[in-house]
């Protein structure tokens, strides 16, 4: 069983052990159940105690049995709870390292609370897009109070134990071994009685209705799209106005409500979606790893800093290489001015701050860097500068060192190719700035070595990032599908659009930003150079003009005070301009074109649903090992609205015969070569099938 019994004198011990959390799955959940009927049935014990092997108490419910019949099989974790209430012993909890979820519910059944300083105490379940199920709406309030429990049962957030010591949550903080500390309390209060039972305390609370009005509005300005969170309200509520018992089963009500809506289904893919990420199916999971103790960053610009920032945040060493002095000091200063500017929000203190800069040297010699067990180059985005770079990196670096690129669009092989170490160069694509996105497109070249895989996505946990695969091709994932949702956005200008309302349909959607405010963030003069090769590799490729002359103008962007949008000094709003609107207008009448009045709908439509048929490519050529990782890539790299779980989980949600209705529609538009529909889209839709089955 995943939960064991033992007996220490008159105390029984049933301990939970189902690595890596201790999960509350229908093993241990059982075990449980067991263990109790065990201790009741010997008139021997006098109390019992539950704790966690390894290094917590419990992280919850198993995730390995979601939406699975387990999951719901009983003795569910309700009827542990009532196992454990109704007993006519002593249950007490002991607690270490987390108590999240259904574990946090699972210690509030229980007669007693014991717990080390340092545990994890947390109710995240509203990151899923649900709320406690087993009673931590109902029981949480009457042991922290109504403010304290209903902030973190909202936001999910963990509070250490040490600073819930003085509540009624902990009847004893244990300051040394926590079994032998466990064992004493149990002996001391084998025979109180009555029993203790949270579901007992009275909860007053004066003036409820006035603070859960205010409580209601601040959570309504937060929540954005999610329902969850002003649900925890309403079930917090419940158990101020309503008995006991009556709360329990309105917080399920709850609880089964949210967990059919889609927002919640999109959080517990995008959950599910990055712990599949890092799995690799021909790449076992005991693969060897290499050791990375040290670090180099070819580039000091934008982007290099930001990546010998992520090293540096880690604890790694990272020297930072630059062929002129002058960039080499800007960069350095760069990085400190952004940790600086960490430290004045309170993020970061001065030793943290000093420490890590600490880390961060900088050099103008190759030789410098020959000892790193990685290097990441981060120059332009030229094959030919990339070429100079690897010959020098497979001239000085030590055997062993993994040769990585920054490349967003070029090819991995081609640039391994430029080595004689083939087996140690991959692609790490950040994306900007690299210090603060998420995401990480790790690309696979043909001769890239498993555990040159295997080290980098570990490498990737360890700085903190969302590591997503990729196979090599133009631009990856994410750039590759990217190009198609900006070229629908080049489209719908020449046909009727301007830059604001595209924009504004694209926010609506959820978009952090839309096509133009991203494109003038990001620098218009990037997709101008990517496009100028386009041109020449991809002539079949068709293209708005739109934007070449957008950057013939020299309107880049933000950078230059003025992209698709004017810009003023030290304002990021983004202005309509004139110029532009008249520039676009004047571009349609030389095509000839009739410009017409588009719908929001349409706009998203062919934003978005260009994404999902360029993604519907990219796993059929096995570019992306699944659905979930393209989703992935959108949710943490492009700003893709989380309430809708990424393109591929959207598309499944719409419908993916009414997608591929839509494509067809918008074939018979003015550019019928940029809708051809996918083939496996085409299957999937025949068949009644999704991308994430």
């Amino acid at each position: 069983m995943s939960a064991t019994y033992q007996e220490h004198g008159d105390i029984g011990v049933i301990t939970l052990n189902n690595p890596p959390v201790n999960g509350l799955g229908h093993a241990t959940r059982a075990g449980i159940v067991d263990g109790v009927g065990r201790a009741l049935d010997n008139p021997a014990i006098k109390a019992i105690v539950i704790t966690g092997a390894g290094k917590g108490f419990s992280g919850g419910a198993d995730i390995r049995e979601f939406n699975s019949p387990k999951a719901l099989q009983e003795p569910s974790l309700h009827t542990v709870i009532r196992v454990i209430e109704e007993a006519d012993k002593p249950v007490v909890a002991a607690i270490h390292g987390v108590a999240m979820g259904g574990g946090l519910e699972l210690a509030l059944g229980c007669h007693y609370r014991v717990a080390t300083a340092g545990a994890q105490i947390a109710l995240p379940e509203v990151k899923l897009g649900i709320l406690p199920g087993a009673g931590g709406t109902q029981r949480l309030p009457r042991v922290l109070g109504v403010e304290t429990a209903l902030n973190m049962i909202v936001t999910g957030n963990t509070v250490l134990s040490e600073k819930l010591s003085a509540t009624k949550l902990f009847d004893q903080m244990i300051a040394g071994d926590l079994i032998e500390g466990a064992l004493a309390f149990a002996k001391k209060i084998a025979d109180t009685r009555p029993l203790p039972k949270v579901r007992d305390i009275r909860l007053n609370y004066p003036n409820a209705d006035g603070y859960l009005q205010f409580a209601r509005n601040t959570v309504r300005a937060v929540a954005g799209k999610f329902p969850a969170p002003l649900k925890c309200v309403d079930a917090v509520a419940a158990a101020i106005s309503k008995k006991f018992d009556d709360g329990i089963r309105y917080e399920r009500d709850l609880f089964l409500e949210l967990v059919q809506t889609t927002e919640s289904k999109a959080l517990r893919h995008a959950f599910f979606g990055e712990r599949a990420a890092s799995k690799v199916p021909d790449v076992p999971s005991d693969t060897p790893l290499r050791d990375i103790q040290s670090a180099g960053v070819i580039g000091a610009g934008t982007m290099g800093a930001g990546i010998a920032m992520n090293f540096a945040n880690a604890g790694i060493p990272v020297k930072m290489l630059e062929m002129k002095q002058e960039a080499l000091d800007k960069g350095l200063a760069t990085i400190r001015k952004n940790y600086e500017n960490t430290m004045k929000k309170g993020k970061l203190t001065q030793e943290q701050l000093d420490k890590r800069i600490g880390l961060i040297t900088g050099t103008m010699a190759y030789a410098d860097l020959a000892q790193a067990d990685i290097v990441v180059e981060a120059v332009f985005e030229d094959m030919a500068v990339k070429e100079k770079v690897f010959t020098q990196l497979d001239a000085v670096m030590k055997p062993g060192a993994i040769l990585a690129s920054n490349t967003s669009t070029l090819d991995v092989d081609q640039i391994a190719a430029f080595t004689k170490r083939p087996q140690d160069v991959i692609g790490t694509h950040f994306f900007s700035p690299a210090n603060v996105m998420k995401l990480l497109e790790i690309v696979r070249g043909e001769k890239t070595a498993k555990d040159v895989l295997a080290t980098t996505l570990a490498l990737a946990k360890k700085i903190r990032k969302t590591g997503v695969v990729s196979g090599v091709c133009d631009g990856f994932i994410g750039n590759r599908m990217v190009e198609q949702y900006i070229r629908q956005a080049g489209f719908l200008l020449e046909e009727g659009c301007l830059p604001e309302q595209v924009d504004k349909a694209a926010e609506k959607f959820g978009f952090a930003m839309g096509p133009f405010r991203m494109s003038d963030l990001a620098g218009n003069d990037i997709g101008w150079y990517i496009r100028k090769r386009r041109y020449i590799e991809k002539p079949e490729v068709t293209y708005s003009k739109v934007a070449d002359l957008l950057c013939e103008k020299g309107r880049f962007g933000q950078k230059t005070s003025a992209g698709w949008y004017d810009y003023k000094a030290g304002d990021r709003k983004a202005y309509a301009s004139d110029e532009v609107n008249q520039m676009i207008i004047a571009h349609s009448a030389s095509l000839g074109m009739t410009r017409r009045k588009i719908s929001e709908q349409e706009i998203v439509e062919r934003l978005v649903y260009a994404l999902v048929n360029e993604g519907a490519l990219i796993l059929e050529e096995g570019i992306a090992m699944r659905a979930s990782d393209i989703d992935m890539v959108y949710l943490t790299g492009y700003g893709f609205p989380l309430f809708r779980g990424g393109p591929m989980f959207y598309a499944d949600t719409v419908g993916l015969p009414n997608v591929l209705m839509s494509i067809r529609k918008y074939a018979k538009g003015s550019h019928p070569e940029a809708w051809k529909p996918a083939p496996l889209l085409e299957i999937l839709a025949a068949e009644g099938k999704a991308f994430n089955a």
